[in-house]
């Protein structure tokens, strides 16, 4: 996980408002059995923009529940994870 991603969840864990909150903090416990990858952003860029450029350059899924985000990705041809119906995961797109 990209250190800004793992920033932006512990932010929102503590921060966010309700829905938002409880999700961040899931996804942190998650996280942490995670490696914790040094990336920098560049000027100007936001975590969702860092997102789609490191999925580009690195050549794997994004794992979000974000719809926004989720579209970027899509149009790139790039695969998401993402929770369906609070109880299982879902892959859209072509995982090699």
């Amino acid at each position: 996980m990209p250190t800004p991603v793992y920033e932006e969840l512990r932010r929102l864990a503590v921060e966010g408002k309700g829905r938002v909150r409880r999700q961040a903090s899931v996804a942190l416990k998650l996280a942490e059995r995670c490696r914790i990858v040094p990336v920098e952003t560049k000027e100007g860029e936001t975590v969702d923009d860092l997102l789609v450029r490191l999925a580009g350059e690195w050549g794997c899924p994004v794992a979000t529940n974000d719809r926004e985000l989720r579209r970027r990705l899509r149009r790139r041809g790039v695969p998401t994870i993402f929770l369906r119906d609070l109880s299982h995961l879902e892959v859209e797109g072509h995982v090699e």
